[in-house]
């Protein structure tokens, strides 16, 4: 037995871990991306509230100059735990310094009135940057101004961190739970399989019966192909127990001659018996080869089914070579053998080996049995339905002694001899014969021809399709 490397739990984790890791690892992507831009939107309203704050001390004084006052409180808002420094930097409107961070700068695309924000770098730190511009009224005129606040990033990338790590243990929790889930509800939802596993382990060698446990919706249908199997395999070994009780039987007589005969051969005073004996045990040796090639042939009929097995067979053909075939048997038993078909042929779904075995069996079985009658003649027909019906009839007609009404049952079924009946045999021709012609939707009938005498073997079998004309 082939074992599979993974079991079936390790395979459902298996599957359901790999797509829940994909999908934690996106989620989490996501997860950063907002939980950096909720982080941003949280510390810019500091920011904004600070910049503001400071750009509220921005003054005109009686010269017509900017002043400012730098409101300290608002720096400290932007103080956290992180230990972020703060830079700020006042300039008038044509960037003017006047007081702050010298070397903080921004960009000139900025939005008059506008509080924009983004993200650089001042000298070796990263920074988020404020801007806002505006402008101080004084008493004669208003002056423009902008600035400039900015914060390092520690505080931001902390917050980031803190939402990210709470959203990664919320998916590891849930990964974890649905693995232990799993794990459980495999082990549980295996137990009708173990349960079936027990009793068809406790199950003798030979006992065959189909499986009634309860099981699953989503193994009906494979111990429904268990029991299928296990009752073609009883049919198999009924087959094959019926096939060696019938060879053991119908074996024995033609051995027991054969020994015999060559015991009285060794025994023989002259030339002549013992070329007697040998020649009796010729006889048996043949016998015993037919009974057994029609007892292979029973076997492979009980076995065989019908799928898998259908062609398209002439049976006018097939007839007519198979009754060429025993014309010089007919001629040395004395008998006239001959063959009638109709113009059109004779098309049936059947197998032409099994098909060709059926009628072997027939005309040698009326060979056998028919011969020594007066004036003995065999003819064989192929043709259709009299009534039109789409049936395809296959009828040996002989004038020997015939089988009566009340033994033809019994000639029917196996190793069955009507007494009376010449020649010798196992009984098996017309058993196959029927079997077969039951095989493919057919059915053979014995009765009597039309003229009274002998015996009519009637095999009636559906036609694969409408018989096309001659040419």
């Amino acid at each position: 037995m082939i074992r599979s490397p993974l079991s079936l739990r390790s395979r459902l984790l298996l599957w359901l871990l790999v797509p829940l890791l994909l999908v934690s690892a996106v989620a989490l992507i996501d997860a950063y991306r907002q939980a950096r831009t909720t982080a941003n939107e949280v510390l810019d309203r500091v920011l904004a509230g600070s910049i503001r704050a400071i750009a509220e001390r921005v003054v005109v004084n009686d010269s017509g100059e900017l002043e400012i006052d730098i409101p300290y409180v608002a720096l400290d808002m932007l103080t956290s735990a992180a230990q972020d420094r703060v830079f700020y930097r006042v300039e008038d409107a044509e960037g003017g310094f006047l007081t702050g961070y010298r070397e903080l700068t921004a960009p000139d695309d900025e939005g008059a009135g506008d509080l924009t924000f983004r993200d650089g770098f001042f000298g070796d730190d990263r920074i988020r940057l404020a801007v806002l511009e505006g402008a101080a009224s004084g008493t004669s005129r208003s002056v423009g101004y902008r600035v400039l606040l900015a914060e390092t990033t520690g505080g931001r990338a902390a917050l980031t961190r803190e939402l990210l790590t709470r959203s990664g243990l919320r998916q590891a929790a849930l990964i974890t739970v649905a693995v232990v889930v799993v794990w459980l509800g495999v082990g549980f939802g295996l137990r009708p399989l173990t349960r079936l596993e027990g009793a068809i382990g406790r199950r003798m060698p030979d006992d065959l019966r189909p499986i009634a446990h309860r099981v699953p919706a989503e193994v009906r249908q494979l111990t429904h192909a268990i029991n299928q199997f296990m009752e073609r395999l009883d049919n198999a070994l009924s087959a094959l127990r019926r096939f060696t009780g019938n060879a053991s039987h119908q074996l024995r007589t033609p051995l027991t001659v054969v020994r015999t005969q060559l015991e009285l051969a060794r025994r023989a005073d002259t030339e002549q018996a013992r070329a007697e004996a040998l020649a009796t045990a010729d006889k048996a040796v043949v016998e015993s080869e037919r009974i057994l090639a029609q007892l292979l042939l029973l076997a492979r009929v009980e076995e065989a089914t019908a799928d898998g097995l259908n062609e398209d067979v002439d049976m006018t053909s097939l007839a007519r070579a198979v009754t060429q075939e025993h014309l010089d048997d007919a001629r040395r038993a004395g008998m006239d053998l001959g063959f009638e078909s109709c113009e059109t042929p004779v098309i049936v779904r059947g197998n032409s080996l099994l098909l060709g075995e059926m009628l072997h069996n027939l005309i040698n079985n009326v060979i056998a049995h028919a011969k020594g009658a007066t004036r003995s003649t065999v003819q064989v027909r192929a043709r259709r339905d009299g009534d039109g019906r789409a049936i395809a009839e296959i009828a040996i007609e002989d004038n020997g002694p015939g089988i009566g009404a009340g033994e033809r049952d019994a000639a029917l079924q196996r190793f069955g001899r009507p007494p009376g009946t010449n020649g010798g045999g196992a009984g098996l021709g017309l058993a196959i014969a029927r079997e077969v012609a039951n095989l493919f939707g057919g059915s053979l009938a014995l009765t009597t021809p039309d003229n009274g005498h002998g015996l009519l073997v009637r095999v009636s079998m559906p036609c694969a399709a409408a018989p096309a004309a001659a040419s």
